[in-house]
């Protein structure tokens, strides 16, 4: 008499799905209108000369810069002109030498020293030479050179070169740890690996640059986007992983439906959200100089961010009861089970926690290199590389796999083209699995 009915129980559960279902259309329907509108051609990925030039007034997260000195003492007043697929900007070095010119977004520039701004006894170290060729893929800053003078030495040091790769390094790393922290607490609690955890991210990315696009408050589009991912984590398992596990398909099954889902979703973000590449708009357009480094200050409060979440998920997994139970049940879960644990709940508290972290990490992620419709699917391999470094299942693993990935593929810029930065990971990976198959901080098992 007073358990439910089975029949009541699935209203119950329906009704709840509905709910869910909802949130997701009306995220994906705004997403549907926004870009049905004229308003849309304000997102061209270049502006306009007649709107750019001259005005230094550009809400974005890419630039170019660098320091122009003469010997060790740094010069005041030079222009550069960065040019590139319609865009014109000038830029002016400060009192310490540096200078900056915001970008629309990736693409090649060219960035050209005027050498009628230099001061009286200053010249172009080689004035047949005043132009670089930028391109700004990968990474939001790139910095140039312009040596004057003779034997003086504007470039920098290695050391220099050296810490600004680690810095971005660690930057990217971070942005990494995020995602890859859901990715390892859903294969330790469930085993399975979801190939689609790329498409959370993106989705993270879209909803948060269609709720900036639409003038929203950035703190609240932060937050409503983290609700709604959190919600695409719970609603992927309500309808897919949970009947699955409750009819015992086996993991080689369940990642192949992963590989489906993440190719429906991929492809409805090129439905509704085109193929460009599109900047979100903080209005923060700020740079902060931290020795040789010139980075934007959105780049710094996103590490920031980073940093304080990732402290949250420890504190979270070492001090809380759920936590505790959800490592307990990434360790054994029959175990936990008999215990009295439960487990669909702890499972069904995970798929939440980890698309409300990945959600998060694409808004920080579009932040950093522009919101694109596969950007998640372009770095997945990274990501899995990561928690496979680390330690399989091990969310403290997947922390220090991210971080390592980060910087070494920012470190082997120095003496390989950019491009090639992510085999080099891939590498490194093999390489540390060769001599250590469990990861950093898995644990050894024996097989067989």
């Amino acid at each position: 008499m007073g358990h439910s009915s089975p029949t009541a129980i699935r209203s119950r559960t329906l009704s709840r799905l509905v709910v869910v279902i909802a949130l997701f259309a009306s995220a994906v329907a705004a997403l549907s209108l926004f870009f049905a509108t004229p308003a849309n051609a304000q997102a061209t990925p270049a502006p306009t000369p007649a709107a750019t030039a001259g005005t230094g007034d550009i809400s974005t997260q890419y630039s170019i810069g660098g320091i122009i000195r003469s010997g060790d003492e740094p010069i005041e007043g030079v222009e550069i002109t960065v040019e590139g697929s319609g865009f014109s900007e000038v830029g002016t070095t400060g009192a310490d030498g540096r200078w900056a010119v915001p970008v629309p977004g990736p693409g090649a520039y060219t960035a050209t020293l005027q050498v009628d701004s230099l001061p009286d006894g200053v010249a172009p170290r080689d004035p047949d030479n005043i132009t670089r060729d930028v391109t700004i893929g990968t990474t939001n800053t790139v910095n140039v050179l312009f040596p004057t003078g003779e034997g003086t030495a504007a470039s920098g040091t290695i050391w220099d070169t050296l810490f600004s790769r680690f810095f971005y390094g660690l930057n990217f790393g971070l942005l990494l740890a995020l995602a890859a922290i859901g990715i390892s607490l859903i294969f330790g609690t469930t085993g399975v690996n979801n190939f689609a955890h790329g498409e959370m991210l993106t989705f993270g990315a879209i909803i948060f640059y269609v709720f900036t696009a639409m003038g929203w408050n950035l703190i609240l589009a932060v937050l409503l986007t983290v609700a709604l991912s959190a919600a695409l984590g719970w609603t992927q398992d309500a309808l897919l992983f949970k009947p699955l596990r409750k009819r015992g398909v086996g993991l080689v099954q369940v990642l192949i439906v992963t590989i489906g889902l993440s190719i429906v979703l991929r492809y409805l973000y090129l439905y509704f959200f085109d193929g460009g590449t599109r900047n979100i708009a903080t209005g923060i357009t700020d740079n902060v100089t931290i020795g040789p480094v010139t980075v934007t200050l959105t780049s710094i409060i996103s590490m920031g961010v980073s940093i304080v979440m990732l402290g949250l998920v420890a504190y979270f997994l070492t001090r809380t009861r759920i936590g505790k139970a959800t490592r307990a049940v990434s360790d054994n879960a029959s175990l936990a089970a008999a215990s009295g644990i439960n487990v669909d709940r702890v499972i069904r508290i995970v798929w939440v926690l980890a698309g409300a972290l990945t959600g998060l990490s694409g808004v920080l992620y579009g932040l950093y290199r522009g919101v694109t419709w596969d950007m998640g699917f372009a770095i997945l391999l990274l990501l899995f590389a990561a928690v496979t470094l680390g330690g399989l299942g091990s969310a403290f693993g997947a922390l220090v796999g991210s971080l390592i990935i980060g910087i070494i593929t920012e470190l082997s810029t120095i003496v390989i083209p950019p491009d090639l930065r992510y085999a080099v990971a891939l590498i490194v990976l093999i390489g540390v699995l060769l001599f250590r198959p469990q990861g950093v901080l898995g644990r050894k098992e024996r097989i067989g």
